[in-house]
């Protein structure tokens, strides 16, 4: 099963004995961090995510000048949380930590954080019944030698009829992808490089606070919030970055944390224009619509995951790990199935139509039991416009462009440029935040 379903196994523990593999650093050694740093400039962090608050959080303890500056009014990016739905702090963003064997993990087993090792059990809705195991096995993407066509295709090509479309729909959803647009191929040379672990982790508290106690407290005072960037000049000695008020601060080198649709749409603009074989890795880049959407009811009728709606892929228990009386489901849509929500135009229209679907599954109990609903869409925030970067067709070598400095003064950061095979996830935005401090601090001794 693909290492990003939804939970695999539960026991209470606190994660620990980690290590962490010097493949997850690609070309830098940890400790190189920590060695011989002479580096008397300042820095600009384009971003207040998990990569640049973890970078910032590297750079204060080194002593090193930095401000963050973040176009929307809070910290965290793609993580977030929701307080007052229910009996316990949910999370509006990520929710899992995939795996033990990561920087993030070790953070957090150095703070004994607590987690939930989570196993809970896989369902299907399968020619429109609820069923535990499936004709043909699903999970056909962990193959070798793949070709570089959509799940969906490859699916097809292997023989899985039309009653398989939305249950591979939630297999590229986990992905962030619509399975028309995800590569076979491409998904699966960044799954080879995957190092993490397969264990999935929920936390007692929320993701986002782990984040903000840990990461984001120190630094606080010196991120700028309400501050959207529009162009950066990096034509002279300094790197000039001004935003949309005009206000122009200047640095020696600035780490890019954006998400990819942000750089795919050219909504910073820079001088000199970044090479065109940059660009052109930006543009070969999926990043697709993403929503979640909590469903409180009255009684939990639910199965723990269910794969294979038409409205929602992927619908899973909340409160896996948590220590709560409230029952709250969590409908997790990507790709064109968020497309499609998004375009109802209401919140209203949107639990509605999954509130239809899952009538339909449980005969009625969805609505009866109904009490309320909070919808995130990831796909209307201007500063995001989407859930995460997946691989397409003919993806090549993009992600390794696009992950490269420019110039020795600009370096880019997020999930999305993280080479090591942990795209997509919180641990893979905290490594690029790492690597990219490390790699200009190993590129000013040169």
């Amino acid at each position: 099963m693909d290492r990003r379903d939804f939970i695999k196994h539960s026991a209470f523990f606190s994660i620990g004995g980690l290590l962490l593999p010097s493949v997850v650093l690609s070309s830098c050694r940890k400790e190189t961090l920590f060695e011989d740093i002479d580096f008397k400039g300042n820095v600009i962090i384009i971003g207040a995510g998990a990569a640049g608050l973890y970078a910032g959080y590297l750079l204060k303890s080194k002593g090193i000048d930095f401000k963050i500056i973040e176009a929307s009014n809070a910290i965290g990016g793609r993580i977030g949380k929701l307080e007052g739905f229910a009996d316990y702090t949910i999370d509006t963003g990520a929710q899992w930590l995939h795996g033990k064997n990561n920087i993030l993990a070790d953070l957090i087993q150095s703070k004994n954080v607590q987690t939930t090792l989570d196993e809970t059990e896989l369902s299907y809705w399968f020619n429109n019944q609820i069923v535990t195991t499936l004709p043909q096995d699903p999970f056909i993407f962990e193959a070798e030698n793949l070709p570089d066509v959509s799940f969906k295709e490859y699916a097809h090509q292997q023989g899985f009829g039309t009653e398989y479309d939305a249950i591979v729909e939630a297999i590229a959803g986990d992905q962030g992808a619509s399975a028309s647009l995800l590569s076979a191929y491409w998904n699966s040379k960044d799954e080879e490089n995957w190092v993490s672990g397969d264990e999935d982790f929920k936390f007692q508290q929320s993701y986002f606070e782990v984040i903000e106690e840990h990461i984001a407290q120190p630094i606080l005072d010196q991120i700028i919030l309400n501050t959207p960037v529009q162009s950066i000049d990096y034509s002279t000695d300094k790197v000039i970055v001004q935003d949309i008020n005009n206000v122009a601060y200047s640095a020696d080198r600035v780490i890019i944390t954006v998400p990819m649709s942000i750089l795919k749409l050219n909504e910073i603009t820079f001088n000199p224009a970044l090479p065109s074989e940059k660009t052109d890795a930006f543009a070969k880049f999926g990043m697709g619509p993403g929503m979640k959407v909590f469903l409180k009811f009255s009684s939990k009728f639910y199965a723990d995951v269910l794969y294979g709606g038409t409205i929602c892929g992927a619908y899973a228990d909340d409160t896996v790990g948590k220590s709560t009386s409230d029952n709250v489901l969590l409908a997790f849509i990507m790709g064109d199935q968020a497309a499609y929500l998004h375009s109802l135009g209401s919140d209203t229209a949107i639990t509605n139509a999954l509130l239809q679907e899952l009538d339909g599954m449980y005969n009625g109990q969805a609505t009866a039991s109904f009490i309320a609903s909070n919808v995130f869409d990831y796909t209307a925030k201007p500063f995001i416009k989407g859930a995460y970067g997946f691989s397409t067709i003919q993806m090549g070598n993009a992600r390794e462009i696009a992950a490269q400095a420019v110039n020795k003064r600009l370096y880019f950061a997020g999930e999305a440029m993280n080479t090591n095979g942990h795209h997509q996830t919180v641990h893979g935005a905290v490594e690029s935040g790492y690597n990219a401090v490390v790699n200009f601090i190993n590129d000013s001794k040169k």
